[in-house]
């Protein structure tokens, strides 16, 4: 039985969504997405919640993932994604260039330039140490930071790099000097 599937999503003033075989496009004040929701499940409009109805238990599988598909895509178009990104070591900083341009110096012999999607946006605190990336999209936005992440991943032994503001990394212990 599909728990996450059960639940009603909350369908907020002003979004609105139409079904268009089996994409789903959602409307609201920041702007539009559209999803692709497997077949077999249904929409339903029932006291301002929508409902994932499924047509029978061969679907039970994809049931809780077209509910968060859909929860996503409604949450997007009213509060919008964030990630925040950590640059951690001397020298180590980001900067905008232009509005879609991030300018990373993260210790290689030359900047990395890294060009933002359409539909996303990058803010960067004073200090060139965090990245906030934001957007309608979930999926895009945590497909960026994934990218940002891996042009310098966090070094175990130095914790230094690209991280997760919420990441928790466990520190290694070097070589041990000889007796």
């Amino acid at each position: 039985m599909s728990r996450i599937g059960k639940k009603p999503i909350p369908l907020p003033a002003g979004v609105k969504y139409t079904v268009q075989g089996n994409t789903i496009v959602v409307e609201g004040p920041k702007g539009k997405v559209q999803q692709v929701i497997p077949a077999g499940i249904k929409l339903e409009t029932q006291d301002g919640h929508i409902h994932a109805v499924r047509e029978n238990d061969s679907q039970a599988a994809i049931h809780g993932l077209t509910r968060a598909l859909v929860f996503n895509a409604v949450e997007g178009v009213t509060k919008g994604w964030s990630k925040d990104l950590d640059i951690v070591g001397i020298g180590y900083r980001a900067e905008l260039k232009g509005k879609d341009v991030v300018v990373f110096t993260l210790g290689y012999s030359h900047p990395i330039e890294f060009a933002l999607p359409t539909g996303i946006t990058a803010t960067i605190d004073p200090k060139q140490t965090r990245v906030t990336i934001s957007g309608i999209d979930r999926q895009k936005v945590g497909q960026v930071a994934a990218d940002m992440r891996s042009l310098r991943k966090p070094d175990p032994y130095k914790n230094k790099g690209v991280r997760y503001s919420d990441e928790k990394l466990k520190k290694k212990v070097g070589k041990t000097g000889a007796k």
